[in-house]
């Protein structure tokens, strides 16, 4: 008789095995979180916890019904994620992980932090953008993160200065040869100008939201990019991240919340 006991028998390579599934998860949780989708993640785990129970027990029909749930739901699941997994292809793909070296530093928890995003000067950043909001001067600013942004950089104007408050007003002044596009900030140097970004074809997005909002969400959706725009029209200030818009109730709390994004 099998004994249901057997799987406290731990090898090393179940520990290894363990640790890998557990890696992977966290990273796929963290690429979800934020997002629509996370609530999808949390479902499909949790049945998928209730099938191992019920393969352990030896409900067979109860376990072969998630079973074919599991088997016929695999290419929804695809459509479901898609975005997720192009994010997480454009990673593994991505000519700044062949720089690093190797693929496990770019599990968060498990590198040190890296040292682009430590020197970003968010408040610095946000502070200009507030003093383009005063104005209703658009703008359109790239947070680079782990993913190459070579892709992008390579259509607009390579630059390597110091961010600051007076450059970035002077980039984005509506008479700049330079405010047309995005601008790409690498820690705390602007990398780029006149970048033309991939628009997003998301029908959800209100309408009153021109190109430039449009391309701010596209950029996030093909990679791990954040991105702030300042409306022309508004002087609105808003963060996208991961292929949407993320709330704030005031500057403190974006500040915040751009700084932890960028850890």
């Amino acid at each position: 008789m099998k004994n249901p006991l057997n799987f406290l028998d731990f090898s090393l390579t179940d520990i290894i095995d363990i640790f890998l599934v557990a890696t992977l998860l966290y990273y796929l949780y963290k690429l979800v979180k934020g997002t629509a989708a996370v609530n999808i993640f949390a479902g499909i785990v949790i049945i998928y916890v209730i099938f191992q129970i019920t393969k352990l027990l030896q409900m067979e029909l109860l376990s072969s019904i998630f079973d074919n749930f599991f088997q016929a739901g695999f290419l929804a699941l695809i459509l479901v994620f898609q975005q997720e997994i192009r994010k997480f292809l454009l990673m593994v793909g991505s000519s700044n992980l062949a720089s690093r070296g190797n693929f496990i530093k770019h599990f968060h928890f498990l590198r040190s932090q890296n040292k682009d995003t430590l020197n970003t000067n968010v408040s610095l950043i946000i502070k200009a953008c507030q003093k383009l909001s005063a104005s209703k001067t658009g703008a359109l600013i790239v947070l680079q993160r782990n993913n190459s942004l070579d892709f992008v950089k390579t259509s607009g104007d390579h630059m390597n200065a110091e961010v600051n408050i007076p450059l970035l007003e002077s980039i984005f002044y509506k008479n700049s040869p330079l405010h047309d596009g995005a601008i790409v900030i690498k820690g705390n140097t602007i990398t780029a100008t006149r970048v033309i970004l991939p628009v997003s074809d998301e029908r959800t997005i209100p309408q009153r939201f021109g190109l430039r909002h449009r391309a701010a969400i596209g950029i996030t959706e093909k990679t791990d990019a954040l991105s702030l725009v300042v409306s022309e029209e508004t002087g609105q200030i808003s963060f996208m991240k991961n292929g949407e818009f993320v709330l704030f109730r005031d500057i403190n709390e974006l500040i915040n919340i751009v700084s932890e994004s960028l850890q």
